[in-house]
């Protein structure tokens, strides 16, 4: 029963920063790869890092933010800087993740509860 726990969203003024994270709080084997997603209330994938490292960003953040995984602490993190208004939004992670069952290693994917960024100008 892994569940992922998001945190670090909160209020900023424009061009400032913030950093999301998101771990899973259960026992698992590796992160395989991981998303940011944002919903304002229209959804937008707006990072990604697969597992071989390679990372992919959508046109309206590329330069700004940038995902990254600690894979010591499971965790999967993503840096906003620059921040602008219209990314005013609520910021859900997903993470593919390896986990030891009674038949084997699987992979699942899972998804945050979800943490509120709001940019003022």
């Amino acid at each position: 029963q892994v569940q992922l726990v998001e945190s670090g969203g909160g209020l900023v003024q424009a061009g400032g920063s913030l950093k999301l994270s998101c771990t899973p709080s259960g026992s698992i084997v590796s992160i395989v790869s991981g998303g940011w997603s944002r919903q304002a209330p229209g959804s937008e994938l707006v990072a990604q890092i697969k597992s071989g490292g390679r990372t992919d960003y959508a046109d309206s953040v590329k330069g700004r933010f940038t995902i990254s995984r600690d894979n010591g602490k499971n965790t999967v993190y993503l840096q906003m800087n620059s921040l602008e208004p219209e990314d005013t939004a609520v910021y859900y992670c997903n993470l593919a993740v390896a986990v030891a069952t009674s038949y084997g290693i699987k992979t699942s994917s899972y998804w945050g509860q979800g943490t509120q960024v709001t940019v003022s100008s």
